[in-house]
């Protein structure tokens, strides 16, 4: 079965029942969607592999990756200093292509973009690494942010992030479920990309609501300076 990931949205009625950003029972959180949940040994596995692997970070380093969209260029500065693991683990994805491809596949224009975890015919892409959850470095979800969705589970983020649209308070830890949603990173280039695709039109597909009409395409994202 499907399962969402989770961007618990307690605040705003987006989705009706869900537990994750795509949305696991639809209630008001934003969702990243994973069909098969991993195994609570291979989790632990996985996080520790990503831990084992962190790099400890130089002062005065920057990451900045390139987002190529089909509605422009998105770049982003990763905070490396407060998300290490967050950031390891997404450049993880970026390393092995992983994001070649996907699309924005929820889009709530008062809330969010999220992509990184479908392509345009919103079939899921595997992403079984995992990262713990590292909401509590003092980073707020505030507009113009990159967070990691994830289901229920705290630390159960992977692949699939968003970008904030709007200061989303609720999202911050301790919130919405003691944990909130990593924030680690924000756009430094390309708002205006963002608010081009917060403003398409959506509708439902299948199971999947606030999905872009005409696909918004993710074609890849780069390291541009490190």
């Amino acid at each position: 079965m499907k399962r969402k990931q989770v961007i618990g949205l307690l605040f705003i009625g987006l989705i009706a029942g869900c537990t994750t950003p795509q949305t696991k029972t639809e209630n008001k959180k934003l969702t990243e969607t994973k069909k098969v949940t991993q195994p609570k040994k291979q989790e632990a596995a996985k996080k520790q592999e990503t831990t084992k692997k962190q790099e400890p970070q130089k002062k005065g380093d920057k990451i900045v990756v390139l987002i190529e969209t089909s509605k422009g260029n998105i770049k982003v500065e990763l905070n490396k200093e407060k998300a290490p693991k967050t950031v390891d683990n997404f450049l993880h994805y970026v390393k092995i292509g992983h994001y070649k491809n996907t699309i924005f596949h929820r889009v709530i224009s008062n809330f969010m973009i999220q992509g990184g975890g479908f392509d345009k015919n919103m079939v899921e892409k595997n992403a079984p690494q995992t990262v713990v959850n590292e909401a509590k470095n003092g980073l707020k979800n505030d507009t113009g942010t990159i967070a990691m969705a994830r289901l229920s589970d705290p630390d159960s983020a992977s692949a699939q992030f968003f970008i904030n649209v709007k200061d989303n308070d609720a999202l911050n830890a301790p919130s919405p479920d003691g944990w909130g949603y990593c924030v680690f990173g924000k756009v430094i280039e390309g708002m205006d990309v963002v608010n081009k695709i917060k403003g398409v039109p959506t509708g439902n597909v299948g199971p999947y609501k606030n999905v872009p009409k005409d696909p918004v395409i993710i074609k890849d994202i780069k390291v541009v300076t490190k």
